[in-house]
């Protein structure tokens, strides 16, 4: 059977041309599913064999309807489908998947797509529905006369933007109808006029013979003369449906749109169950992150208060006075570094994400923040060199950021160097990426403190006569930092033997990787 549209044709403007047209309401997709589920429902108990006009959204959903109505009413019934025409030559060659993907694709990209919140509303368990492509269902004839009719519409239809349930029968008549208006509106950048996906559906139920009539006509006014016949010659559309019929699709549509607000509710519960959890998690981090403040803060103060208690001994001789002067000054140069990396870190996360990346030169920073250092390493009599070819392509990085990298991870190689020991700063291309290492001969990292290093406050354990202090954030920082660019960061380090921290940085030649990891 061969059914064609040789014009455009709307049915929402077939059924507003009527006089005195039903008046459109504004609902939702979840309502549409719940009217369309309850017209199956009664044509299934009332055992109607009708023909149908469908163009429904192509999720299993709505397809599991039409199937459920097909295996219910026996062998008389007829289901036409309507469908945007590519060529009839392509369909007919084209696998079933195959061919429906590229419809969706491509009316989705001219409609959209719109949420609702049942849970089962696009058949894909995340509750989105579209108004896209019509259903492609497959063409069957069997010895039971059931058929599923594709009918080819032009591919700039207007009946993209429209989804209907037309039911035909000498007993009962039916149309459900949904569109979205056009709502244009330009594009600033490009200059294109787009549609607003947002626009709420306007859907309108009518069970007049008048109105259903009119769209009846306005069909078999647009089909093809080689079209097949698409109504018995002898078909009256009933001027109304009996009341008994009516009485019982009210009470359907009432049991099927409760059901729908039950699932939407659960949907909504379980999501904000959900957000709830999330919020709690949040407040218990900040509360360990306070409790954690607040102990770092306590241990210098405590040292403090020590040191003024036995500066008050009558007994104190110069040299213990020295030392407990001494402590005072390491415990306040401890609290000045704790509270300005807590500073820097809340400055940090606050401002990262609208931090803009930016092209920059390992040899543009690495050498002077190592000259920087040279002093302290000197002092130390630790030898401190670096490796970083000019030639080597610039990377992306959080403005300003890498020379924090830098400092920082240069600051604790030398920190954790004992005297007379080796640091060495390295930089080479490593794919798409630029890899910075720094290795020292240190006192090194335990297996077990490894994974921990990168916490916030956590200070790899040391000797207390190698007691370093920090305020163990400046690791938090770097990774931070690279987690924003598209970066990474990588130890391996044995007791007493040294640690290499190796830096990974996107370079510029893979702009387009690096930005879209980090803007995830």
């Amino acid at each position: 059977m061969n059914v064609s549209l040789a014009k455009d044709l709307s049915v929402y403007q077939l059924v507003m041309g009527v006089q005195t047209p039903p008046k459109p309401l504004s609902l939702s997709p979840a309502t549409l599913l719940s009217l369309v589920r309850a017209q199956i429902d009664l044509l299934i108990e009332q055992q109607i064999a009708a023909t149908l006009w469908v163009k429904l959204p192509p999720e299993k959903i709505w397809q599991l309807e039409l199937a459920r109505y097909q295996s219910s009413t026996g062998a008389s019934s007829l289901i036409y489908t309507c469908q945007i025409e590519e060529s009839k030559e392509e369909v007919g060659t084209q696998g079933h998947g195959e061919a429906q993907s590229k419809e969706d694709t491509e009316t989705r990209r001219e409609v959209g797509s719109e949420e609702a919140s049942d849970p089962n509303f696009g058949g894909h368990g995340d509750a989105e529905s579209s108004f896209s492509a019509s259903p492609r269902l497959p063409v069957t004839a069997s010895s039971s006369s059931l058929y599923h009719v594709p009918v080819y519409l032009p591919p700039d239809s207007q009946l993209r933007r429209e989804n209907f349930l037309m039911v035909l029968s000498p007993q009962f008549c039916s149309l459900i109808l949904a569109h979205r208006p056009l709502k244009k509106r330009k594009n600033q950048t490009s200059g294109k006029v787009t549609t607003n996906k947002n626009q709420p559906l306007l859907i309108i139920t009518s069970v007049e013979g008048r109105i259903i009539q009119q769209v009846l006509n306005g069909i078999q006014q647009a089909l093809t003369p080689e079209s097949s016949p698409i109504i018995p010659a002898d078909f009256i559309c009933p001027t109304v449906p009996e009341p008994a019929l009516m009485n019982q699709l009210l009470a359907k549509q009432l049991l099927r749109q409760d059901e729908i607000n039950r699932q939407i509710v659960t949907v909504r519960t379980t999501k904000l169950h959900q957000q709830n959890q999330e919020l709690h998690n949040k407040e218990q981090l900040k509360d360990e992150y306070l409790k954690n403040v607040c102990q770092e803060l306590r241990i210098p103060l405590t040292h403090m208060k020590t040191a003024l208690s036995l500066l008050n001994s009558p007994n104190l001789k110069p040299p213990q006075r020295q030392r407990y002067l001494q402590m005072l000054n390491t415990q306040c140069d401890q609290q000045n570094s704790l509270i300005t990396g807590l500073l820097d870190l809340v400055q940090l996360e606050r401002d990262l994400e609208a931090t803009t990346l930016e092209s920059v030169r390992l040899s543009d920073i690495v050498p002077g923040v190592v000259s920087t250092y040279q002093p302290v390493a000197q002092e130390k009599g630790i030898m401190l060199a670096y490796t970083v070819p000019t030639e080597l392509p610039p990377v992306w990085c959080v403005s300003g950021g890498l020379r924090q990298i830098v400092i920082n991870l240069l600051h604790n190689s030398i920190k954790f160097t004992p005297n007379g020991g080796q640091v060495w700063v390295r930089a080479r291309t490593q794919g798409a990426h630029v890899q910075l290492e720094f290795r020292d001969t240190g006192i090194g990292i335990t297996e077990n403190e490894i994974p921990k290093i990168f916490d916030r406050f956590y200070r790899v354990r040391t000797t207390a006569a190698e007691d370093q202090g920090g305020a163990g954030l400046g690791l938090t920082i770097v990774q931070q930092l690279l987690l924003r660019c598209g970066g990474s960061i990588s130890v391996k380090s044995k007791v007493n033997e040294g640690s290499t921290f190796t830096v990974q940085l996107a370079s510029v030649s893979d702009s387009a990787g690096a930005i879209a990891t980090a803007n995830e």
